[in-house]
């Protein structure tokens, strides 16, 4: 009998509050095990990257690699925060410094149709006494988003299947990195026998002991880098005989890294420094931030999201502008502060009378979604705010004109807005009356900031 050690971490969201006590746990617990002659392997399942840390966004994402180098994975996959919050691009050079292995099993190129050079589908892991661990990884299938940006995402029922056969007489046990959420792993363990332990991750459960789902020990270290995963495989014959997972709570039961807090700031100032020296505009006056106004700054960015779209109406919410900019140069530090949302814009189409149904429904919820709170789904201020238009007026509550005319019932309009519309439940005519597309591959920041270079150069 042999014992098999694995650590795992998930959804950090660049959150590194705790990561000079997290590294330093993980390189000590790997010393420790490779002391005593005993097989560790260490995973992160994937949102380690989150460009609401302004190091992760001045270096896309490039920066969390080399802070992951530092721990000593053993591999690492990606969550949609990598996968769709980079541009084809950028997910192309993340992991260049990497000292890990990046496994990904159900996403290709579309140009090539394969894998990319970055990640590899499987790797099997030989324990000291031989046994094979075949370790194979699945991201969370959002197609709607991933083929805009130049890649295939496979469904990863087909994929886990299709890597079962494959790969049956080259392994002894299986190991799924999971970032699908605990809903598709109990239901991977129900209809793939086969796969011994899933790590996972993207809907932030925290499993303290595990859940047992037939033969197969699912696992999840919560978020924001606040939990490391530890399993524990006993091993006779080639066979797991035995599992024991737990969670360690670092804040607690970690012992605090020299110069922590010192390192954290650091990592927010080197972040915020490198995205000052990138200089995008001169704006002449001040655009104001006020959640409870449709302020200059909404207005400047309902005409960016419109000239991006090509259309001449457009909705955002006056919440989403955390900040002014201030008269003078604009850099990408200041946009980031302003609107830290990863959000792209929404161009869709719509009826003359679902519109109208749908602005009546929108000032009827007015008064309530102006201080009303709103946590995730892409939103990173406070409250939602103000519903702000252009090119759209509400006269007496009832009547809307579009562009000084009357609403035409059987006309198309073609509006632009934010993406984060579509996962709201206070508008579900766009996502259910309307023909729409998320332009990628651009945050609205990005979109903000390209206005602002066309229209406001620097002097």
């Amino acid at each position: 009998m042999e014992k098999v050690f694995i650590y795992h971490t998930n959804d950090m969201h660049s959150h590194l509050e705790n990561w000079p006590r997290t590294a330093k746990y993980l390189r000590s617990q790997r010393a420790a095990h490779e002391s005593a002659n005993e097989t560790v392997l260490m995973f992160d399942i994937g949102d380690a990257c989150d460009r609401v840390h302004p190091l992760t966004e001045a270096t896309n994402g490039q920066a969390i690699t080399r802070l992951l180098n530092n721990a000593h994975y053993d591999a690492v996959t990606i969550g949609n925060n990598e996968g769709i919050g980079s541009t084809k691009k950028e997910l192309d050079h993340l992991y260049d410094d990497a000292d890990f292995k990046v496994i990904l099993s159900n996403l290709v190129d579309q140009e090539t149709n394969r894998v990319p050079d970055w990640a590899v589908p499987i790797k099997i892991y030989k324990t000291k006494e031989g046994t094979r661990l075949g370790v194979i990884a699945c991201t969370i299938p959002l197609t709607l988003s991933y083929d805009p940006l130049g890649w295939n995402v496979e469904d990863p029922f087909i994929t886990i299947e299709r890597m079962l056969e494959q790969y049956e007489p080259f392994v002894d046990q299986w190991i799924l990195m999971s970032h699908l959420g605990i809903d598709f792993d109990r239901e991977i363990a129900e209809r793939f026998p086969d796969i011994d332990l899933i790590l996972g991750a993207h809907t932030h459960h925290l499993l303290p002991e595990g859940e047992q789902v037939n033969d197969t020990l699912l696992t999840g270290a919560g978020r924001y880098g606040e939990y490391i995963g530890r399993i524990e495989l006993e091993i006779t014959d080639h066979t797991i005989k035995k599992t024991a997972a737990r969670v360690v709570r670092i804040d607690q039961e970690v012992e605090p890294a020299a110069h922590e807090r010192t390192l954290v700031y650091q990592y927010l100032q080197l972040g915020h420094e490198l995205l000052q020296k990138q200089q995008i505009s001169t704006i002449p006056d001040l655009l104001e931030a006020n959640w409870k106004q449709c302020t200059n700054f909404v207005k400047v960015g309902l005409d960016a999201v419109s000239e991006q779209a090509e259309t001449e109406l457009a909705i955002l919410n006056s919440g989403l502008f955390l900040q002014p900019l201030i008269e003078g140069i604009v850099t990408n530090d200041d946009l980031h502060r302003a609107l830290p949302h990863p959000m792209r814009v929404l161009k869709y189409t719509m009826r003359g009378n679902e519109l109208e149904t749908m602005i009546l429904s929108m000032e009827e919820q007015r008064e309530k979604l102006q201080d009303l709170t709103i946590k995730g789904l892409g939103f990173r201020g406070k409250v939602f705010g103000q519903l702000c238009y252009k090119n759209i007026q509400v006269l007496d509550g009832k009547e809307i004109l579009i562009k000084g005319e009357p609403i035409e019932s059987e006309k198309d309009y073609v509006l632009a807005s934010v993406d984060h519309y579509l996962f709201l439940p206070f508008f579900p005519e766009i996502s259910q009356q309307s023909d729409y597309k998320v332009l990628f591959p651009y945050f609205l920041r990005r979109v903000v900031g390209e206005y602002l270079k066309q229209h406001y150069p620097l002097i």
